[in-house]
Order: C-alpha cells, then structure tokens, then sequence
C-alpha cells in the first residue's frame, strides 16, 4: 500500500527509506515525525507500518531502536501482525539484555554502588565510562523493550514460535538479580504456558480433575477460573465467581471485584500464592499437579487478566477415576495443621 507524505504511513515510509538508505539526518527527522503522527494513525497505516519498522529494526542505531520497537508493538495491540514484527522485536530484546547483563557485570567490576536507574534520557557520563556505551544503552533502554516485547508476546503463535523463551529468561534473571530492579511484566509473559495439562485434587471432596491451561498470565486469574469451572461448573462445592468475573479472566475487559474460594497449595504442602505464576505450580510426573484446599481466609482482589491482550483460558478435559485420584493423592503430602491447631496440641501435651 502507498502512502502519501503526511501522516504516520508517510512517516513510516520516510523512515524507511533513510534508514535502509543509512541517511543520519533524514532518519532523525523521519524518526521524530514517526512519535508525531503516530497518535492520529489510521487503522491501515498501523497494518502497514508495523511489519515495515519491525524489517528496518536491526539497521535502526541502539537508542532509537528500542522507541521504534515500542511502536512497533503498538501497531501489533492495535491489529498488525504480531508474527510478522515478532523475529525483530524478540532479537531486538536479546540484545538489550544481553548488553544490561554485561552492563550489571561492569558496573560491579568497576566499584559497583548505587545502581543507576534508568530515565528517558540518554546514559550518563559515568555509566558509559564505567561500562561502555552499548552495555549503558542496553541497561537504559531495557523498559522499553520490556513494552515492545509484553505487547509481541500477548499473540498466542508469537508465544508458540519463540523458541528461546527460557533463553531469555535466564538473561532478565541475571539482570534482575544483579540490578535489584524488578521487569514483572515480561517475566511473567516469558513463562505463560499454553495448551498446558494440570492436575488438581480437590482436597475435600477427594476428586481430581484434568484441565487444561492457555494464556493465563498469574494465579490470581488461575484462582478464578478454577473456580468458575470446578465449582461453577457443579463438580465441588464452594463460592462460584459471578459470569463477569470469569468473563474478564478470559477476554472481556476490565475487572471486578473477585473472592478467593480456595487455598491453593503445592504437592509438597507449600502454599502456591496468587500473585504467582502458573508456571510456579510443580511439575509430578511430568504434569503440573495442584492441590485445592478450603480457604484459610477470606481475601478478595480484582478478576481480570493480568495482560489484558492476552485471551485467557482454563478447559476441564475429564474427572479423574478414583483409582486414578488416590493414585495423585499418593503424590501428595497431607494438609499442614493451622498454625493454631498445632499450637493448641502442643500445649496439651507439653
């Protein structure tokens, strides 16, 4: 599709052309229009101009990379192929990671100290003396690749096709570790699962059940829609969320006020807390397994999903047998005592 010079999709051309033509001035120049436009883009221009940023991303120089990136992914929230921008963007925040990671080594290496928070300016003097300049702009510019990418990995097959997602895990790890700076968003969008198998077993009524998990960005939107399929769905007593609740766990909009109906616990009797991930729950014979207890407390949050881009889901594939139930429960410790139950026993016996 052709556009003419004014808008977004001229900006987009503009750009492109200078980059791919390695003109400096006109690249600048197209680049500050690209943030002008961007705002009053019509729908086909962010159709096109997605794919054609995320073909130029690797020419764009470091700092104006990572903003290009972001536009990139908000082309994708706004309809553009995410997996045709997603090879650039992922590549893009290997890069950034990989250079913060060098960055945390040579900021410790060189005296450490206070770590430098990164702002929407450029590097500092210093950083760049003490660690080089592509480390100090992988470092700076590391929230926004956290943006472009969340906005990549909301698409289910950019999930599905990026192969080193562990990969780049381990580097937002070293980073984090070394940083003391928390990238929440996209380390929970790096460990969504999809098309996952999960054992629960209910512990009061002694049934289990298969599922099957996709989307599903932290245990707070877990929490509810195991209770909107187990016990909404009339398989165990218990508080059912209201339709709206579950309805903004999977694709509505907004949120709403939710209650907890259960205590979610791991196979070895530790708790599996809400503001974790699905990813959290242990692995038991190749399944993730999940016990479902009754609530030590009343606690309440707002439902909804944790990506709001991304469409949750939670199936009921089957109910256990009981001979397959007692042969989970054989996997699994007993429930641990009240903290005021075991202290009343001891006082009776002491």
């Amino acid at each position: 599709m052709i556009f003419g010079k004014a808008g977004f999709g001229g900006a987009v051309a503009d750009f492109e052309s200078a980059v791919t033509a390695q003109d400096a001035k006109r690249s600048r120049k197209a680049f500050g229009r690209l943030q002008e436009t961007f705002g009053q883009a019509r729908e086909p221009e962010l159709l096109d101009g997605g794919p054609r940023l995320a073909a130029v991303l690797e020419q764009v120089p470091p700092g104006p990379r990572a903003v290009v990136a972001v536009l990139v992914g908000a082309c994708v929230e706004r309809g553009a192929d995410a997996e045709r921008c997603a090879p650039a963007v992922l590549a893009g925040l290997r890069w950034a990671l990989e250079q913060a990671a060098a960055f945390a080594e040579a900021w410790a290496a060189t005296g450490g100290g206070p770590f430098p928070a990164p702002d929407d300016g450029e590097p500092g003097a210093e950083a760049v003396e003490r660690a080089g300049l592509d480390p100090a702009l992988g470092w700076w510019t590391l929230r926004a690749w956290e943006s472009a990418a969340v906005a990549l990995l909301n698409d289910r097959a950019v999930r599905a096709g990026a192969d080193d997602r562990s990969g780049l895990l381990r580097l937002l790890t070293a980073v984090t570790e070394t940083s003391g700076q928390e990238f929440t968003s996209l380390a929970y969008a790096l460990r969504v699962l999809d098309d996952e198998p999960l054992v629960a077993l209910h512990r009061t009524s002694r049934t289990g059940y298969v599922l099957r998990l996709s989307g599903i960005g932290d245990n707070f939107q877990l929490h509810t829609l195991l209770a909107d399929t187990l016990i909404g769905g009339g398989h165990v007593a218990g508080r059912a969320p209201s339709p709206q609740e579950a309805a903004v766990c999977r694709e509505t909009p907004g949120q709403v006020m939710a209650e907890g109906s259960f205590d979610l616990v791991a196979p070895g009797g530790e708790p599996v807390w809400n503001e974790g991930a699905p990813a959290d729950i242990p692995v038991v014979d190749g399944v993730r397994l999940l016990v479902l207890d009754e609530p030590s407390y009343r606690r309440s949050w707002a439902a909804g999903r944790f990506f709001p881009g991304m469409r949750g889901d939670l199936l009921l594939e089957r109910t256990l047998d009981p001979e397959e139930t007692e042969r989970w429960y054989g996997r699994v410790s007993p429930p641990a005592a009240p903290v005021g139950e075991s202290a009343g026993a001891e006082g009776l016996t002491g």
